[in-house]
């Protein structure tokens, strides 16, 4: 099935575009490669056009989670007092999150300021013990405040026009049900969910399958499906 040509004209629509990136290597990794799943959304930006903007998150210092939705206090999460300062960091004023403020160093500013002025926003990531790596879930969860500012706070959906996907990259287990269940995330987050944007590539059925093999044939079948105009 041809997964490219519905989201490259879905996105092509739009006036400004983030893709996400979330899986990792080692910086020494020999040829200096990229995981399969950022080679792919570098491959669709350049496809898509001059409008995409790509950030690798796992780049980015991003801290954990506080859990401050749930503290013996109160669900605190994205209060106006939690707001960052400066037109830099968050000139829309809406980035909301005590662990931005708690950890000076923090970058979860990087993403919001371009998500929040974006039209549509893709993540790209790889599935790892049949969840979406902990890259992808640690800035999910840092970005908590945009879903509870809504759900919880009775304030305005501040995604509501924006249009959300997620594209999971995996060798051989749960890669459907991982983007089926971060769908209905990113719909509780209050974003559009388009099916255009969403779906995942997995080279194999079977979850016993561990060959050293598999793993080398999946990284050229993947090249061959995907990257044959870069190569």
């Amino acid at each position: 099935m041809d997964r490219l040509s519905p989201m490259v004209a879905h996105l092509r629509e739009k006036k400004r575009v983030l893709f996400l990136t979330t899986s990792n290597r080692w910086s020494g990794e020999h040829g200096g490669e990229q995981p399969k799943s950022t080679q792919l959304a570098h491959a669709i930006a350049r496809l898509v056009g001059t409008q995409v903007t790509v950030i690798d998150v796992s780049k980015l210092t991003i801290f954990p989670c506080e859990g401050n939705v749930s503290t013996a206090r109160g669900n605190t999460c994205g209060l106006n007092e939690a707001a960052l300062a400066g037109k830099e960091k968050n000139p829309s004023g809406q980035h909301r999150c005590w662990a931005s403020l708690n950890n000076p160093t923090d970058e979860l500013w990087k993403v919001s300021r371009e998500l929040l002025a974006s039209d549509a926003v893709v993540f790209f990531g790889s599935v790892r013990w049949g969840q979406m790596n902990s890259i992808y879930q640690k800035l999910l969860e840092r970005l908590t405040w945009i879903e509870n500012r809504h759900s919880s706070l009775g304030e305005e959906n501040i995604v509501a026009d924006i249009d959300a996907g997620i594209v999971a990259v995996g060798h051989n287990w749960r890669g459907k049900e991982v983007v089926s269940i971060q769908k209905e995330v990113l719909t509780f987050f209050g974003f559009r969910v388009p099916e255009a944007l969403s779906w995942n590539w997995q080279f194999l059925d079977n979850a016993e399958d561990e060959s050293d093999e598999h793993y080398r044939e999946a990284a050229k079948e993947f090249s061959k499906a995907f990257l044959r105009e870069e190569t």
